[in-house]
């Protein structure tokens, strides 16, 4: 592992904050580009992606303490300021809210709009988990013997493994999977479809991935046998799945609507 990058004098270089730095830049080029693609500002991705980072830091890091209060208890000023336990629903949650804030100010379509920000999710979040690798920020998976298994010796937090043990690398599960969701989502923008339809496949694909890799994942159940994650990704493909299957249904009588005006 290696959390840091580099060292000069005072200067520490860490490759969490820099995956997370890129992941930022990268969402903002790309969001960037499908608004001005579809006619509205390109500078409000700056604005909207300034907003996700301070929402989506503020939500992860509070759904980090409801699922571990006891160790926010114990020791709240560590636990706060720690640069590990970010928790990504949190972080979409928190994030969606501050972006759905930034396009009211900023006068924006909601749904055209999120369709502009889908693809740079996906792959943010892609970017995001190599940090997670590289960094050891405790997500990894369960104990495991499969090939490409691996130790996380110098991890940032929680390695307590003895040596010769390793795990599932389950950030490198998730950086695979939802690169490829950017690619799918970034191939079919083009095509027409109702407005919010990338977003909600997006919440259709994304959650699925991590309902499925939570399996694999060290979470603890909360209730029926599944982690805190795996409700929330339920809950999410519901929604996009809902959303999808109520603009097909929609979709014929608004394609007739046009062709008689």
């Amino acid at each position: 592992m290696y959390p840091i990058l580099l060292k000069i004098g005072p200067l520490t270089i860490y490759s969490y904050g820099t995956m997370m730095a890129i992941a930022f830049l990268t969402a903002t080029y790309l969001t960037g580009s499908e608004l001005k693609r579809k006619g509205f500002p390109e500078s409000a991705a700056s604005t909207m992606v300034f907003w996700a980072a301070i929402g989506g830091l503020l939500g992860a890091r509070l759904l980090t303490v409801l699922e571990d209060f006891p160790a926010f208890v114990q020791d709240p000023i560590h636990f706060i300021f720690t640069g590990a336990g970010f928790t990504w629903y949190g972080g979409l949650i928190g994030g969606f809210i501050a972006v759905t804030w930034a396009m009211r100010r900023l006068t924006l379509p909601f749904l055209p709009t999120v369709d502009c920000i889908a693809p740079s999710l996906a792959l943010g979040h892609a970017i995001g988990r190599i940090g997670c690798q590289l960094a050891g920020d405790g997500d990894w998976g369960r104990v495991s013997t499969l090939p490409w298994a691996m130790a996380y010796p110098h991890a940032i937090i929680g390695w307590n493994y003895p040596p010769g043990v390793r795990v599932h690398p389950t950030p490198v599960y998730e950086t695979i999977i939802y690169t490829g969701v950017f690619v799918l989502l970034w191939t079919i923008r083009r095509r027409e479809h109702i407005d919010g339809a990338l977003f909600w496949w997006y919440l259709v694909l994304a959650s699925t991935a991590r309902f499925l890799i939570e399996f694999v994942r060290i979470n603890h159940p909360v209730a029926g046998g599944l982690t805190l994650a795996q409700w929330m990704s339920i809950g999410l493909v519901a929604i996009g799945a809902w959303r999808l299957l109520a603009g097909r249904a929609t979709a014929p009588r608004a394609a007739a609507a046009r062709s008689a005006s």
